[in-house]
């Protein structure tokens, strides 16, 4: 090897030193950047010359400047990932459900549930007096209220919840179109060649890309030959190398709500996703709070009703002379179970009771709810025309398909007594509570402008009405009552269990996400030891190819030393 062979040598080794203690530079100038990903220099020998009969090296080159990073690990993380923000998702909806909720507050449902309860018991101690009737209507007016606006604030936390997931569309498409482009640079800058340099930089942001993406929905990502990546969300892929699907927002109809779901817009078909934000938005609005909203309504709903059909057997202080039913049919000559009604009626029977308040006669008659599914079952036209032959009153049905009865002159008054079909609360005839759902619930306004009308009493099988809380202590029972209904659960069972579903709901869920993170928190520490830049670690090696290049220059020196004695031989 000639001298000039051994300056080149020692040139290469000064220039690849020169290119290690530019990378060790690189990485400790990013020592703090997220997402950046630390950068090693491979070295191999140079190829070799003859000489001769010798093999000569011809020093060190720079094979590449990579990433040393885990793949495998990197995909567990995005995993993990997806995971954390599922839960966390959840978690905060639970979160906002407790808040909602708020028991064991002097403000919460089940307050407002006994106080109404114990109002009903102090018109045991005033069967003649109006205050405590009145005081029984204002606290069912509170109640009702409450659940009104428990179920307008979920309904609100749900619709948030929905306009997240419509704004998702744009996010993921944009991710994916970002990742498309990282492609195609990696791909035409490293030449599709897996032995040369990385793409550092954009690998760099084409990993946190990944990382966004899979806080949205969970991915697989298969890198290929090429330097590009194949993105998966379940057995849909959203990125091909130099393509990229998109995802689009499509609108349905769920539980009065117009809700949002993603789907992928060449094919239709929802975006299977099995975790991620994306995932957990879903589940929050159609099961977290959906769910809960629909406890809520089951609530009010067997409130409403079975309150109701106890209530419309007993009288007021004053009976009624002009009464219309709540709810209306969809079909006046259907049968009046399946007529479209809030609730549904059985076969059975109820009592009308026609009082004279000048001469105090009474007419009793029988109404046979016929419902047996045998021959023609009743319709709303047909108990029109049952009540229309009873004497002193008259029974028509209204334009909006409503029941309407009237006393034949003003001294008569009419009650109701042993109603067996439910058809009474089913139609909204002398009830206490109006509506069916825990949002449109509420008190009859009857009994707003007439807290007499109250029905506390009983008129006993001889016809006396002399008042009495007969019937008032039929409501007071009801809370502990137990319910067919509801696999025989009692009103105070039904919303303890509603609300214990979701405290210990809730209480599984923020276990889960304290879970998830420390998981995630694991598998980044193990990133950070494979991927991560340490200042010390930095440190040494500049130490070592400070010394490399400053033994080259040496060797370097001593060569120009031997060329200048050889030339002046």
């Amino acid at each position: 090897m000639s001298l000039f062979s051994s300056i080149r040598m020692a040139v290469n080794t000064l220039q690849a030193n020169e290119v290690a203690l530019q990378v060790v530079g690189q990485n400790i100038a990013n020592a703090n950047t997220p997402g950046y990903i630390r950068e090693e220099v491979l070295f191999s020998p140079a190829p070799t010359q003859r000489n001769g009969k010798l093999l000569m090296g011809l020093g060190v080159q720079v094979d590449a400047i990579v990433q040393k990073i885990d793949k495998f690990l990197e995909e567990r993380l995005r995993g993990s990932i997806s995971d954390r923000v599922d839960a966390e998702t959840r978690e905060a909806a639970y979160m906002q459900l407790e808040g909602l909720i708020g028991e064991l507050s002097d403000t919460d449902l089940s307050t407002s549930l006994n106080n109404f309860f114990n109002t009903i018991h102090e018109i045991l101690n005033q069967s003649g007096g109006v205050s405590a009737r009145n005081l029984t209507v204002l606290q069912g007016n509170t109640l009702t209220t409450d659940l009104n606006r428990l179920a307008d604030r979920a309904m609100k936390i749900r619709s948030d919840l929905n306009d997240h997931i419509f704004d998702m569309a744009a996010d993921i498409n944009r991710l994916t179109e970002a990742i498309r482009v990282l492609n195609v640079r990696i791909t035409q800058i490293e030449g599709g060649n897996v032995s040369a340099s990385d793409a550092v930089g954009l690998r760099d942001q084409r990993l946190m890309a990944l990382e966004n993406l899979a806080k949205l929905v969970e991915i697989r990502v298969k890198e290929q030959e090429s330097g590009a990546v194949i993105v998966y969300s379940g057995s849909q892929f959203l990125v091909f190398e130099g393509e990229a699907r998109q995802v689009e927002v499509v609108l349905d109809s769920d539980r009065g709500l117009s809700v949002a779901n993603i789907h992928m817009a060449n094919t239709d078909a929802p975006l299977d996703t099995a975790s991620g934000e994306l995932r957990g938005l879903l589940d929050s609005r159609d099961q977290i709070i959906g769910g809960f909203l629909d406890r809520l309504d089951n609530f009010a709903h067997t409130l409403a009703f079975e309150f109701n059909k106890a209530f419309s057997q007993g009288q007021g202080l004053n009976g009624f002379q002009d009464l219309t039913s709540e709810f209306a049919v969809d079909q006046v000559d259907a049968a009046l179970n399946e007529a479209g009604l809030k609730f549904m009626p059985v076969n059975g029977s109820f009592q009308v009771i026609v009082h004279n308040k000048q001469t105090g006669d009474t007419e009793w008659a029988d109404v046979v709810v016929d419902l047996n599914g045998l021959d023609s079952d009743m319709t709303l036209e047909n108990l029109a025309d049952a009540l229309d032959d009873v004497d002193g009153i008259s029974a028509t049905t209204t334009s909006g398909r409503k029941l309407r009865i009237t006393t034949d002159s003003p001294e008569l008054e009419f009650f109701f007594h042993g109603d067996t079909s439910g058809v009474l609360a089913v139609l909204g005839l002398n009830t206490f509570f109006t509506g069916s759902t825990a949002l449109d619930i509420g008190v009859n306004a009857v009994l707003k402008a007439d807290p007499s009308k109250f029905a506390a009493s009983l008129v006993t099988a001889d016809g006396d009405f002399t008042q009495n809380t007969a019937n008032a202590e039929v409501l007071a029972a009801l809370q502990d009552r137990r319910i067919a209904s509801q696999n025989n659960e009692t009103l105070n069972v039904l919303y303890d269990r509603m609300i214990g579903e979701t405290t210990q709901a809730a209480s599984i869920a923020g276990a889960v996400a304290e879970g998830a993170r420390v998981f995630e928190q694991t598998l980044r520490g193990q990133k950070m030891a494979t991927s991560g830049v340490s200042l010390d670690e930095e440190a040494v090696n500049m130490i070592a190819f400070q010394r490399s290049f400053q033994a080259s220059a040496k060797y370097i020196a001593t060569l120009t030393e031997l060329f200048e004695i050889l030339v002046e031989i």
